[in-house]
């Protein structure tokens, strides 16, 4: 859904940085007008208007319609909107999953990796979407949380077709002050190739599954086939992962038997924070370089292209 917009363009080369591109003042009227104008559009439609409008495509594309809806509620915090008061009504997106039958817990699993015969399986079906979410909000210590921006859900399964887990990976997180020193990159330079880097956001093995090194398994077999399914569903390759482990509850023995990359901590703030508040307990960060000139290609130099 577009619509005709008109404004004098005087003033477009004055521009602000969010989410991962500049917005003139122009594209900051749009954006506004858009909302004035379509009050009874969805979260959804009206974002997808705003990129049609934008012309803001992820690589594969599609709309932008995560990072959009995420510019709108901070815009509308630093009071440059107001969005339709439904948009502040809690959904069920921001509902329990409640627990069905399906992932009651059977009985303990306690075996041999060698006789488990492990796989991890891309969750594609709308079926297998909804399992997955349920197992994770039941067992993960973080509940779930609907996906930021790209992203593929995981099953480990085991030979005889039995769920062993679930594996997350989702958008990279913005900005992450000790990656972004690692890698060499300027603001540009991330803004331009951030979807080159995917974020392990969710990892869990169920507790009735006690196989030694699994964990390490798994993440070893989801390495070797991300980037084609990411490839498949957004048209580019990651060629960095990274995640953070909560080091309070949590060592990242898998990560670092799995040659992980240690880098250091967050700083312990949310995707929405901008006073510089504390939402969230540092994190220790890991990476993973999936192309040997990682480094090259996320910084763009020459010769080097994903």
């Amino acid at each position: 859904m577009t619509d005709t917009l008109n404004k004098d363009t005087s003033k477009k080369h004055n521009t602000i940085f969010l989410f991962g591109r500049d917005f003139t003042e122009l594209d900051l009227w749009i954006v506004k007008e858009t909302v004035r104008r379509f009050p009874r559009l969805s979260q959804k439609e009206l974002a997808h208007t705003i990129c049609e409008n934008l012309q803001w495509f992820a690589p594969n594309g599609n709309n932008k319609v995560d990072s959009c809806v995420q510019l709108l509620k901070k815009l509308e915090y630093q009071g440059v909107i107001k969005l339709p008061a439904k948009w502040n009504k809690g959904g069920p997106k921001d509902q329990r999953i409640p627990p069905t039958l399906q992932t009651d817990a059977p009985g303990e699993i306690i075996t041999d990796l060698s006789q488990v015969g492990v796989r991890v399986q891309p969750v594609r079906e709308s079926c297998q979407i909804r399992l997955w979410n349920e197992y994770v909000e039941r067992y993960h210590i973080l509940g779930y949380k609907r996906p930021f921006g790209a992203h593929q859900r995981y099953f480990i399964v085991s030979h005889d077709e039995r769920f062993l887990g679930c594996i997350l990976f989702s958008a990279a997180a913005w900005a992450l002050e000790a990656r972004d020193q690692w890698i060499g990159w300027t603001q540009t330079d991330r803004s331009k190739r951030l979807h080159l880097v995917a974020n392990n956001t969710r990892f869990l093995i169920f507790p009735w599954v006690k196989v030694k090194n699994l964990a390490s398994k798994s993440l070893s077999l989801v390495i070797k086939r991300i980037g084609a399914d990411w490839q498949e569903r957004y048209s580019c390759q990651p060629v960095l992962l990274e995640t953070f482990v909560d080091k309070e509850k949590y060592h990242g023995t898998c990560y670092r038997a799995g040659n992980w990359v240690y880098l250091g901590e967050t700083a312990g703030r949310g995707r929405m924070d901008r006073h510089k508040q504390y939402l969230s307990s540092p994190k220790h960060i890991y990476v993973y370089p999936l192309n040997r000139d990682f480094r090259s290609i996320l910084r763009g130099e020459s010769g080097c292209s994903q």
